[in-house]
């Protein structure tokens, strides 16, 4: 059993904490947000997470999770300290340290016994070396420490499997000893362990990320040119996934991505290239075409309906992905601000998001149900793949419409059944 301390438990932070709680080490979760680490305390989490809240409610029981926001307590026999607060973006797309820079201080000011940090939070390649410049810098007497970078490769909605059931992970340090106590962490997880030095174990995360996000975009230029020329861009991704060199995850074609990760650090990525004198242009095509399958699915919406003035319009889920209530860049926002734009009234629901929602939309009437959504809508735009919509009795639903229009942005549904049910049908891609 290792003593850990984890700065920050927004989503990386606590689920990181929690799973190596639930390993079997001491771990002391620290925030500055003295209303989330009470919350916390009462079993209240600040993010859903399947199975979060259970694996949390069980290792503080145990003993082995607690939460405080004081440093001193956090530090205080801590062999490893994770820094996972977070990276908001600045105005031309840089990543903000305002916060790993406050707590790299705090941690110089607090530490007792050599350390470990460990850089979880996403961040610029060269934030290592600046951690560990800012330490040295702030420390009232000298005590020995290692930075390593070990970035968090944790999808929402999946990241407890994510956390223990990891493809691989990744290490950056220039002492090869602390990389190795940080890998000894991990070994009961079975996955490869790539060692490497710090700033290129940086760069792997935001390779990462922007490799995936651009296999998003390019699913959804090719699934244009199927509607265009009257392929299905669905069996399209099948028969290119069974090619092992190109793999059938991130084939979906949809609305494109959202949430915290993959908006954020492709902008950074670009911004780190452009500093260096560099021209990210594929960086730049994956984000333009992102942001062009959102205004997709308004204009097929206006197109079918031959106007938005005066119509209602329906949205089938608000998050940004299933299982998940995260609102960031959710394609949703963007869609339902154009329609409002465009005179349209908007209503919605998702099985998770809702109170997360409210706050985002504001005009948006909230529904209890995606039956209430779709009672006397014009339209409804599919923007989330909830299981919960696959299983929708359709009938009700066209029953219930004003007009039976139904643009499907995560082509959840069968085209031909919902023609022989009666709906004016659109997906992305299925001409």
């Amino acid at each position: 059993m290792r003593n850990i301390c984890v700065i920050g438990v927004g989503y990386v932070g606590l689920v990181t904490g929690t799973c190596f709680a639930d390993l079997g080490n001491r771990v002391v979760a620290l925030d500055i947000n003295e209303e989330r680490i009470a919350n916390l305390k009462q079993g209240i989490l600040p993010i859903y997470e399947p199975g979060l809240e259970e694996m949390v409610k069980r290792n503080v029981a145990a003993g082995r999770l607690d939460f405080t926001t004081s440093y001193a307590e956090a530090l205080r026999g801590a062999d490893f300290a994770f820094i996972a607060v977070g990276t908001p973006e600045g105005v031309d797309g840089e990543a903000d340290l305002q916060y790993v820079r406050a707590a790299a201080e705090s941690i110089a000011e607090n530490m007792t016994q050599p350390l470990i940090i460990v850089n979880k939070s996403t961040v610029p390649v060269g934030t290592g070396d600046w951690v560990a410049d800012i330490v040295r810098a702030k420390q009232p007497r000298p005590i020995a420490f290692s930075v390593v970078s070990c970035p968090e490769f944790l999808a929402e909605g999946s990241a407890l499997s994510d956390f223990m059931n990891p493809a691989r992970i990744v290490l950056g340090s220039t002492d090869r000893e602390a990389a190795n106590q940080v890998a000894d962490l991990h070994l009961s997880l079975r996955a490869p362990i790539v060692v490497t030095d710090l700033r290129t174990a940086e760069m792997i995360k935001y390779a990462s990320n922007a490799f995936l996000a651009t296999k998003i975009s390019f699913i959804n230029e090719i699934a244009n040119i199927c509607e265009a020329l009257g392929a299905d861009v669905k069996e399209v991704a099948a028969g290119m996934g069974y090619d092992p060199r190109i793999g059938k995850h991130f084939l979906n074609a949809g609305l494109g991505w959202g949430g915290s990760c993959f908006p954020k650090d492709v902008r950074a990525l670009a911004y780190m290239a452009t500093v260096q004198g560099k021209h990210p242009q594929l960086l730049q095509s994956v984000m333009d075409i992102n942001k062009y399958q959102r205004r997709q699915a308004v204009l097929k919406t206006r197109e079918m309906l031959g106007g938005l003035k005066g119509k209602t319009i329906g949205l089938f889920g608000l998050a940004f992905k299933p299982n998940t209530d995260d609102m960031r860049d959710a394609p949703s926002v963007e869609i339902a601000r154009a329609l409002q734009a465009e005179g349209a009234l908007v209503k919605g629901y998702d099985p998770v998001a809702m109170h997360a929602a409210e706050r985002m939309m504001p005009g948006v009437a909230m529904c209890a149900s995606a039956y209430e959504v779709a009672e006397g809508a014009d339209a409804v735009i599919v923007c989330t793949e909830w299981n919960e919509f696959k299983q929708l009795d359709l009938a009700r639903i066209k029953q219930s419409m004003r007009q039976p229009v139904l643009v499907d942005g995560r082509n959840l549904y069968d085209a031909k059944r919902m023609q022989d049910l009666g709906f004016q049908y659109r997906g992305m891609g299925r001409g």
